[in-house]
């Protein structure tokens, strides 16, 4: 008879002091969920993005709710910066655990037919929401002990078609891909990739990119069998899940986030 394995208390599972994660994107929507979230789970917080305020605010967020994080504006399409970050985690803390490439979106606030889509929006979608996290991976792989993990925050958009936003779903689709490859090639350094693929959140980029009005926001939770629109939290309970001991025989999983839809 097999011999009986003594079970963990599932809630510890789940907590993450000792653990240092960067979060790229952090300084609003999901990435700032994120951010807190893992805080709030005792990590030590590396929040990035390009704006220092929106990373000031973030950082003082965590602080008041005890955690502890630090901010590094960095523009990750920029390799160095994704240097930086990790450079950072190692000279300051001496170990990276969690890396979170959730920054992404587009630069440019609109959408094209794929007849009219321009072939530098291509390459800037794919610049941004696709190589940063290859990038991220070789840099993070050659630092990161047994047992981290390497996360992709991709899109529902990137298991369907795309319309309008052909380069943004074949990115997310890419980095669903590359996950799966990461999770076998980086198993044997004990390494896990997996990617959290949201649903309708609604953030600036809902307005500004996607081309929403604020006031047809709500009813966008029609089409989602839950009956509501995500939050921020929902996403970071997914990321929290992956990277914590909870999730430690989890990996090259895409997982959606969506309330069903």
């Amino acid at each position: 008879m097999a011999e009986e394995v003594p079970v963990s208390n599932l809630v510890d599972m789940f907590r993450l002091e000792d653990h240092v994660a960067v979060v790229t994107g952090a300084g609003r929507g999901i990435g700032r969920g994120i951010a807190i979230g893992l805080a709030d789970a005792g990590a030590t917080v590396i929040a990035t993005s390009r704006s220092q305020d929106e990373l000031d605010e973030v950082v003082t967020t965590i602080s008041s709710r005890g955690g502890n994080a630090v901010a590094m504006t960095a523009d990750i399409t920029d390799a160095s910066a994704i240097d930086d970050l990790v450079d950072l985690a190692m000279s300051d803390h001496g170990r990276l655990d969690s890396w979170v490439s959730n920054a992404g979106g587009s630069e440019h606030q609109g959408n094209f037919s794929f007849a009219d889509y321009p072939d530098w929006h291509w390459d800037a979608q794919l610049n941004l929401n696709l190589r940063p996290h290859f990038v991220a991976a070789k840099a993070t792989m050659n630092v990161m002990q047994p047992g981290s993990s390497i996360i992709g925050i991709s899109s529902i958009a990137s298991t369907r078609a795309a319309v309008n936003f052909a380069g943004y779903g074949a990115a997310k689709a890419g980095m669903n891909s590359l996950t799966q490859t990461l999770a076998i090639e980086l198993a044997p350094l004990g390494i896990r990739a997996n990617a959290v693929l949201p649903g309708n959140v609604p953030t600036r980029a809902t307005t500004t990119i996607g081309g929403t009005p604020e006031e047809d926001i709500p009813k966008m939770a029609k089409r989602i069998p839950l009956g509501r629109l995500g939050l921020p939290v929902d996403i970071a309970a997914a990321v929290l899940w992956l990277v914590s001991p909870a999730g430690s025989w989890v990996t090259g999983q895409a997982i959606t986030v969506a309330g069903g839809q």
